[in-house]
């Protein structure tokens, strides 16, 4: 059965939940919360990667995450990740409590983010993502070949391969077919070698084929955390824990999960 990340968000602009926490008490709440509901890891974001976002510098995105981490850290042994790809935050945030660095533009933006994690010994979720898309990909071969890329960074940098987790970008620089084509066939993914992260929670993909608010996505989420649990996918990225965590007993009381 796969373990649940669950989601922490504390930007005014964010998709779903930006602007839902707005002390670093309501969001060390929310974190806690969503741990007494099941949720094994907290990823805590101080950017918003929404489509049509708007970009913050490191120091504001410090300013929102740190405090939230610092405070979660001294009151809670559960890990905690943080939403990043920018290397000076990374390393703050690891001094601040933080256990892992999940770089939704995996390792390709910042070119210290490798170093940064091998030496502060974060465990590393690489997200694949991509400026442009282009529908003629083969979107299988094109991942397999961006986390090949990354994982070497990783490897020269002194990540262990037990500490690096891929993340198929649901949602990131590919078309809606792409993104089905991802949730359909999750299990191609467990070639790569390396330990699965799915995020598809609330995500547009959703509206497309079913038009819907971010708040009404729950049952689409819940359906692609249940094909994560049939696939062997490692780790679930999550908005509504409780939610989530009562659908993947079920698939497990069911003997179906891979």
């Amino acid at each position: 059965m796969p373990i649940i990340m669950g989601i922490l968000n504390v930007t005014p602009d964010s998709f779903s939940d930006g602007g839902a926490y707005a002390s670093v008490e309501d969001a060390v709440a929310a974190a806690q919360r969503m741990t007494a509901e099941g949720a094994d890891i907290i990823d805590i974001g101080g950017e918003s990667t929404r489509p049509g976002h708007e970009a913050v510098d490191a120091a504001t995105e410090m300013s929102r995450a740190l405090p939230v981490i610092e405070r979660l850290a001294a009151v809670s042994d559960v890990p905690i990740s943080i939403d990043t790809y920018k290397a000076e935050v990374a390393r703050k945030a690891v001094e601040a409590g933080a256990h892992i660095v999940n770089d939704v533009w995996g390792l390709s933006r910042d070119a210290d983010m490798a170093k940064a994690i091998g030496e502060t010994g974060a465990a590393a979720i690489i997200m694949h993502n991509r400026v442009e898309i282009d529908g003629s990909l083969d979107i299988f071969e094109e991942m397999k070949s961006f986390f090949a890329r990354a994982v070497e960074k990783c490897l020269v940098a002194g990540v262990g391969r037990d500490q690096i987790v891929l993340d198929p970008g649901i949602g990131f620089g590919k078309t809606l077919e792409q993104n089905l084509a991802i949730l359909g066939n999750l299990a191609r993914l467990n070639e790569y070698g390396f330990p699965v992260l799915l995020g598809a929670s609330r995500k547009s993909f959703i509206n497309k084929v079913s038009p819907s608010e971010p708040g009404e996505r729950i049952g689409g989420s819940v359906v692609t955390t249940v094909f994560a649990a049939l696939a062997g996918t490692a780790i679930v990225r999550v908005h509504d824990v409780a939610t989530h965590l009562q659908a993947l007993r079920v698939v497990d009381a069911t003997g179906a999960a891979a």
